[in-house]
This record gives structure tokens, C-alpha cells and sequence, in this order.
């Protein structure tokens, strides 16, 4: 049986950062790329706001200059997905998706979570050209211009009072005729003039052209349809934490987060530790998931040392 004394899984900022941090402590690291190498990332276009890239960086530019950079330093980068594993005792036995097993005396799980959508037709065929789930990631390229917003939570009204402070207006589309949001966040959306609740509606198109999103077309409750002209639509109805191979073994919320002891990213399990989405329902940034990656891979090398591993 193949044995690593790191094991990666998943990619993106947290997992590619961890790997460079761990490679270059001479830890030999195996990672494992996932369902999406590059991860959530990889979905949207130009970065403008990881530091380092004053013209902003194409996502999958930056993601695989990450990838390249942990191979550099002796990282053993996979495809594919680890299909089970044991966290019953150390070393942790897992078996990847080709049904090759390993024996891993650490874990860094850094899988992501992934943006809830409607599963439109529509929206899938205008997502990174106009669709977006990462207010913070793509606002800043609707400046001054008109916005939509769906979903009626907390993470709907914190994407569209973000907006609305660059746009020029921003609707928010809620099926139900009320916020299932905090007071709090309720009273920040009504507060704010450049918001326009649409209540009691469903979005059945998001509309466009080959330049990106123009529109969205809205079924009321009482059976109007109707269409708003806007150049981006926002999903603002939550994230799934990739987790569900975990979650029985890890300490989780109720949304199914990994949850880490707050000073370190250990998990509830000695020798697993969590970074970036998967541990994060509150940043969800790329700056933030690669900054706790490195924060895993030291982690890791501690652990090592005190257990002489």
C-alpha cells in the first residue's frame, strides 16, 4: 500500500497553497485535484482582487501558476477524486477513484464549497458573462450599472447592499412576500434607496445576447410574466460546502462547514486539519482560502514534528 505523510484533497487556493507550503517543507505531499482542479475559482473570468496583480489575472491563469509552482517543490499532483476514507486511526487509509489505496499520516481537506444555483438553461449559459455567485469577486465590473440579486437570506441581502454601494440600482428578486433574512439585514436592504425589492417572483430566464446578460424574465405569483433589463444577475441564495465525504467522520455546522478549533485548522479528528470554503461559511475569498492553506501545511509540519512522524 502506498504511503504519504500529507495528504491533499482538493485544489484551489487552499489545497495548490497548501501543497507548495508543505513540498517546500521536504513533506513530499500527494494531492488529489477533485471533480474541479482549480476549483470554484476556475468558474469566473479575471481576478481583480488578489494581491500581487495590479491588472487583475485570468482565474485559471492564476490557479495553474499555482498548480505549477507546488510541482516545482515536489508536490505529486493527481486527477481524480478520493473516493473513501477511514479516520478511525492513524495513518488514515484512503482510496482514491481509480481504487488505488494509501496510508496518510496527515489530511488537509480543502474540497470548497460549491454556489447554490437555479438550474437554469439560461444561467448556466451566461455564467462568467453576467451570471455570478461572488458579489466581492465580480461587482466591481457593474459599476454604476443595474444589477439583479435573487434570493431573500442573510447572503442575498449582504450581495445586494454590497452592490448597491457600487451600482446604480440593484433589484433584489424574492419568490416569497417576505425576507427570510435577520432584522438586521432586512433593515440594511430598506435603508438603502437604490434597492428595489421584487416580491412573490421566480426568475424563468436569465435573457442575453453574445456580449452577456441584458435581462431577466420574472414570473409573479398572480401569473404576470415580465422582464427587467439588467447586465448582471447574482445568485444570492447560498453555498454547499464539499464536505458530504466528511461529514460523518469531522465535526460539522448544521450547514455541513468543517468545523476547525478557531486558533489553528484542526479539526475535531487528531491529524485532519480543514482549509479554505469547505471551513469558511463566512469570507469565501481566494485571498482567504490560499491564506489558510499555508496555515494547514504549518499546522501539518508541527504535527509531524511532535508526533515524529
Amino acid at each position: 500500500m502506498e504511503k504519504t505523510r500529507v495528504l491533499i484533497i482538493g485544489s484551489g487556493p487552499a489545497g495548490y497553497t497548501a501543497a507548495i507550503y508543505a513540498s517546500r517543507a521536504a513533506l513530499s505531499p500527494v494531492l488529489y485535484e477533485g471533480m474541479e482542479p482549480g476549483g470554484q475559482l476556475t468558474t469566473t473570468t479575471v481576478v481583480e482582487n488578489f494581491p500581487g496583480f495590479s491588472d487583475g489575472v485570468d482565474a485559471n491563469i492564476l490557479m495553474d501558476q499555482m498548480k505549477r509552482q507546488a510541482a516545482r517543490f515536489g508536490a505529486e499532483i493527481r486527477p481524480g477524486r478520493i473516493k473513501e476514507i477511514e479516520l478511525g486511526k492513524r495513518p488514515f487509509r484512503v482510496v482514491d477513484d481509480k481504487g488505488r489505496e494509501l496510508e496518510a499520516e496527515t489530511v488537509i481537506i480543502a474540497t470548497g464549497a460549491t454556489a447554490k444555483y437555479l438550474g437554469l438553461p439560461s444561467e448556466q449559459k451566461f455564467r462568467g458573462m453576467g451570471v455570478s455567485a461572488c458579489a466581492t469577486c465580480d461587482g466591481f465590473f457593474y459599476r454604476k450599472k443595474v444589477v439583479a440579486v435573487v434570493g431573500g437570506g442573510d447572503s442575498a441581502c449582504e450581495e445586494a447592499t454590497y452592490l448597491a454601494g457600487l451600482c446604480s440600482k440593484v433589484y433584489m428578486i424574492v419568490r416569497r412576500d417576505v425576507f427570510r433574512a435577520s432584522k438586521a439585514m432586512q433593515e440594511r436592504v430598506f435603508s438603502t434607496p437604490n434597492i428595489e425589492v421584487l416580491w412573490n417572483c421566480n426568475t424563468q430566464e436569465v435573457l442575453g445576447d453574445e456580449f452577456g446578460v441584458t435581462g431577466v424574465r420574472l414570473l409573479r405569483k398572480d401569473g404576470e410574466v415580465f422582464d427587467i433589463k439588467v447586465d448582471g444577475f447574482f445568485l444570492g441564495i447560498g453555498h454547499h460546502p464539499n464536505s458530504d465525504l466528511f461529514r460523518p467522520l469531522v465535526s460539522t455546522d448544521e450547514n455541513g462547514y468543517i468545523i476547525t478549533d478557531g486558533k489553528t485548522t484542526a479539526t475535531s479528528v487528531e491529524g485532519v486539519f480543514a482549509a479554505g470554503d469547505v471551513a469558511d461559511p463566512r469570507y469565501r475569498q481566494a485571498v482567504t482560502a490560499a491564506a489558510s492553506g499555508c496555515q494547514a501545511a504549518l499546522d501539518v509540519e508541527k504535527f509531524l514534528i511532535d508526533h515524529k512522524a
